[in-house]
């Protein structure tokens, strides 16, 4: 976690949501001990993330010899801080579902099909400017069990990885007009109007005629404008 940051921040998810049936579990029982956070947890490799990862894999529609189905998209945006100042040289890890809605994950085994030319992950690096673009595939919504009838929203799972890999966050990245967002239990765990915050803007400007669809999605780490985050297990 970033430093100043709090899991019970407001606007943060908390710990315990009830309605998101699996917090009731695992949710601590008990006030959180802060451990303060030395040269160990807030300084890492920053600046050579190439030689630790490879390269960039900027493109998720490019990954295999054929053509993934579904839309075509563009996600752009920029990484700032609390002061609205970039956020340069970060890792974006990028994870999310096939167009049906399904992930190659061996605990995936909801009848939707898998796409021989989509895995659905990739990462890209902040430029000086703090800003990222990826060209992926609009993901599915699918079921999940969590009460009856339950289906997740279209969405995309990012990590950042800051300074050093244990000031991770994780956030999700939603579709604007996708209905599934009011009646979903994790989405809504996060209080308006922080979770508008969540929802990406169609952009005119990042589309490219006749080849994809382009969305907006800013990241900010902290402050009263943050991004809300949530704990990396979550669906």
């Amino acid at each position: 976690m970033p430093p100043g940051y709090t899991r019970e921040d407001a606007g943060q998810p908390p710990s315990l949501h009830p309605p998101y049936a699996s917090t009731v579990a695992r949710s601590p029982r008990q006030p959180l001990v802060k451990i303060p956070q030395t040269l160990t947890e807030t300084t890492g490799p920053a600046g050579c993330w190439d030689q630790l990862m490879g390269g960039a894999q900027a493109d998720l529609t490019r990954q295999h010899r054929g053509t993934p189905q579904g839309q075509r998209i563009i996600v752009s945006g920029r990484v700032l801080d609390e002061d609205a100042r970039p956020v340069a040289n970060t890792v974006v890890e990028i994870w999310q579902a096939n167009a049906a809605g399904r992930y190659i994950h061996g605990k995936d085994q909801w009848d939707a099909p898998l796409d021989p030319n989509f895995t659905g992950a990739g990462r890209v690096v902040t430029d000086t400017e703090g800003r990222y673009q990826y060209v992926t595939i609009r993901p599915g919504a699918y079921p999940w069990g969590n009460h009856k009838n339950a289906w997740r929203p279209s969405h995309i799972h990012l990590s950042l990885l800051g300074p050093a890999f244990a000031t991770r966050i994780v956030t999700q990245m939603y579709f604007p007009d996708d209905p599934l967002i009011e009646i979903d239990p994790i989405a809504n765990a996060v209080p308006m109007p922080q979770r508008q915050r969540m929802v990406s803007r169609f952009d005119l400007a990042t589309t490219r005629p006749n080849w994809a669809l382009g969305y907006l999605f800013d990241i900010v780490l902290r402050g009263k404008d943050q991004t809300p985050t949530e704990d990396d297990h979550h669906d």
